[in-house]
């Protein structure tokens, strides 16, 4: 959860003044209050997904008189500017408590009722210019190249002013082990490096890449419920087999001159629905890369894209009073008549107006053992 007082939280689970703010910054900015053009919101949304590549997006309708981009350099055209949007609470002594929701490259404004009608903008994060930044000519990185060095060679040539966190400074200066080439995708050998190391990756609220172990589900951060001072407005649940798999088998493509490693970790929980050996049946993932050269290594990847999953098929949907606060891995407990469940943020999405509550759809985590066959 992004950082936010107690008092903040107490405040939203009782009558308050949300407010909002959007700016046009320049690219290259990062901070949780960066300089900028401030513009009208008159609507909008922004949809977090963490199983998505590009994991934030916005939509937003501001003021159409004078906004129309006529030249590359004006405030709304889509040629590097991005939008910084946040919200917050207005506190009775007039203080406000902010919450970043992020930074997005304007992509698309749309005017439906020109010239003086309100204009809409779509943007992404930053993950959107790594995603179209392909790679014009193979690169090659030698096997003495850290795991930070190829990261920050290959997100720099898109941002040569990007900031990278890593959580574990031992794994980001451990070398590749063998020499790899980086063909056209430049987001797949991405994401392929970091997944090999058991690792995900984010643009996050600051503008920081982020490259981190999935967090574990233990205790919740927000309790979604109905009742005296609960935030809960509306639910839905499901069951489904569908997307769902209890193995992940994860092997390198082997040295020059050796056989590559490989890995299966299982669902091995007694009481697991989706227990490996049980009768909900062996559904395994395949994941390959260069990047994986040590059983170990190969170990950590498998249980990593293994417990992003765990906890499927059942999931719920809810709407709720917003908390801005709150993104994907976020371990949240939802309290409804009978029952009271630990479940994990996949999907989310944060209105930028007052009145709109905010939509999650969440997947439940219970207790899970994973083993290795």
């Amino acid at each position: 959860m992004r950082p936010v007082s107690d008092a903040f939280l107490r405040t939203l689970r009782g009558s308050h003044r949300a407010v909002f703010e959007a700016r046009v910054v320049p690219a290259g900015l990062t901070g949780v209050n960066p300089p900028g053009t401030a513009i009208t919101i008159e609507g909008g949304d922004v949809q977090i997904d963490g199983t998505a590549q590009i994991r934030s997006t916005l939509e937003m309708t501001t003021e159409g008189a004078g906004m129309w981009p006529t030249r590359a350099s004006d405030l709304l055209a889509p040629y590097g500017n991005e939008l910084f949007v946040r919200r917050g609470i207005r506190y009775g002594n007039g203080t406000t408590e902010w919450v970043s929701l992020g930074y997005h490259r304007i992509y698309t404004p749309e005017q439906d009722r020109a010239p003086h009608g309100p204009i809409r903008v779509m943007g992404r994060d930053r993950m959107s210019g790594i995603v179209d930044g392909r790679l014009t000519a193979p690169r090659p990185f030698a096997a003495s190249a850290t795991y930070g060095s190829v990261v920050s060679t290959l997100v720099g040539e898109i941002y040569p002013w990007a900031t990278i966190e890593w959580d574990e400074s031992g794994v980001r200066d451990t070398p590749i082990g063998r020499q790899v080439i980086a063909e056209e995708d430049r987001y797949k050998v991405l994401d392929e490096l970091v997944s090999s190391v058991g690792k995900v990756w984010w643009w996050d609220h600051r503008g920081v890449l982020v490259i981190r172990t999935p967090p574990t589900a233990t205790q919740p951060v927000w309790e979604v419920n109905h009742g005296a001072n609960g935030v809960l407005v509306s639910l839905s649940r499901r069951l489904t087999r569908e997307g769902v798999y209890n193995a992940v088998v994860a092997t390198g493509e082997g040295a020059d001159t050796t056989t590559p490693v490989r890995a299966v970790v299982v669902d091995s929980s007694p009481t697991s629905p989706t227990n490996w050996w049980g009768s909900f049946g062996k559904v395994p993932r395949f994941f390959s890369s260069p990047f994986i050269t040590s059983l170990q290594q190969a170990r950590n990847a498998a249980a990593a894209m293994l417990a992003k999953q765990l906890g499927l098929p059942y999931a719920v949907d809810f709407t709720a009073v917003p908390n801005p606060a709150l993104e994907p891995y976020d371990p949240i407990r939802v309290t409804y008549p009978g029952r009271s469940e630990l479940h994990v943020i996949d999907r989310l999405t944060i209105a930028l107006t007052v009145g709109a509550p905010v939509t999650a759809s969440t997947r439940e985590q219970t207790s899970v053992l994973i083993g290795e066959l």
